[in-house]
């Protein structure tokens, strides 16, 4: 197997994208729905490229959520993994992101899975 991580991926065909998923209560949705509005405007203010977010709609059984929770998936878009890192640090420093960060939560966030992605295939 090749240790080099562009032989491992086919090499980078540009771009970045952070990927979030978390279960969110539906009676929080709302709430929810403020609160990453404010972060993607944030991390747009800082540079990200785009960020949206999605709820499911038509899940897998191994993708299924309690009942009363809806499972919600964030995909903020960069230039690379170095100009993701710059900034999601400007980011989670600003006062608008710490104050959701240290507010109340909404969503259980011990649930949230998270990862970096390099694209590596961009028809």
């Amino acid at each position: 197997m090749p240790t080099d991580k562009s032989a491992r991926t086919g090499g980078s065909v540009e771009g970045y994208v952070d990927i979030y998923i978390l279960p969110v209560p539906e009676n929080n949705l709302e709430a929810y729905r403020q609160q990453a509005t404010t972060f993607g405007t944030v991390a747009k203010e800082h540079g990200a490229l785009s960020y949206r977010e999605f709820r499911g709609d038509d899940l897998d059984d191994n993708l299924k959520v309690p009942d009363g929770e809806l499972l919600t998936v964030a995909v903020a878009e960069f230039e690379s993994r170095a100009h993701r890192d710059e900034v999601m640090d400007k980011v989670m420093k600003d006062s608008q992101v710490t104050e959701i960060v240290e507010g109340e939560q909404i969503a259980d966030m011990g649930q949230m899975r998270y990862g970096g992605f390099q694209t590596f295939v961009n028809p």
